[in-house]
């Protein structure tokens, strides 16, 4: 495996679409969140005290939610990019399997995975430091970096079965986009007084990382219910990546290369 990912990292070590996604990934993280918190209202400091310890951890997951797209795009980028040069052709000539070409984009969707979650996390801590001035529960609530990770492989997953599917990376984004962004919520809008609305794809793990401040005010307004217990969106969520892993794993055992 380790082999695999030295192979994986030539490739994309002078590649600059990878610097680029990930750079705005690591610039725009801290940004959009110190922007968020130090948002004013006729003077007064509006959500800074959420970035206090542990209430950071829900509200740097929602906002981290919004960015994870960055990586998504650039998973979808590297892998069409093997059917474009043709890559992974030239590495089963050199004596890969296509399970080992697979599984390597793999392993590369869960360091990517890690690298969100572990760099969220440090933001996390930092921001917290600031607008508590101490580390006092500062490990309460970390269970939401565990949702993150779970929604960045939900997210990243979604991103390359789409890649695999498509092969090309202008319509892989664009239906990832439209997928994402438009006809999931509509299809939500649609089934809205179902339960099971909740549960589609990409919003099985948005439910784990919800705008904490939001949701409190609907339980106060009563426009909101209970909703289901967390373990069925954290189920939801594994069943969903499974799934992109089946789908994918067999388009490219059966498609040319």
């Amino acid at each position: 495996m380790l082999h695999l990912l030295k192979i994986e990292w030539l490739k994309v070590k002078n590649y600059p679409t990878f610097w680029i996604l990930l750079g705005l990934f690591a610039l725009l993280l801290p940004l959009f969140n110190y922007q968020f918190s130090s948002g004013h209202v006729n003077g007064a400091q509006l959500f800074g005290q959420l970035f206090g310890f542990p209430n950071v951890w829900s509200i740097l997951g929602f906002l981290t939610s919004w960015l994870v797209l960055f990586i998504a795009f650039l998973i979808i980028i590297l892998i069409t990019n093997e059917y474009r040069y043709k890559t992974s052709r030239q590495n089963i000539i050199d004596g890969w399997t296509r399970m080992q070409a697979f599984h390597a984009k793999c392993l590369i969707i869960i360091l990517l995975a890690v690298f969100t979650t572990a760099y969220a996390g440090i933001w996390g801590l930092i921001l917290g430091r600031i607008y508590s001035g101490n580390f006092d529960g500062a490990t309460e609530g970390m269970d939401k970096l565990a949702y993150l990770f779970l929604l960045s492989l939900n997210y990243y997953g979604f991103a390359a079965m789409i890649a695999f599917l498509v092969k090309r990376s202008g319509l892989a984004i664009g239906l990832f986009m439209l997928y994402s962004f438009i006809a999931e919520n509509i299809i939500k809008w649609q089934l809205r007084d179902y339960s099971f609305s909740s549960y589609l794809p990409l919003q099985s793990s948005d439910e784990l990382l919800p705008f904490t401040p939001l949701k409190q005010l609907m339980k106060m307004a009563g426009g909101e219910t209970e909703g289901p217990a967390v373990s069925a969106f954290v189920i939801a969520s594994c069943v969903y990546i499974v799934l992109y892993y089946i789908i994918s794993r067999y388009k490219l055992s059966k498609s040319d290369l």
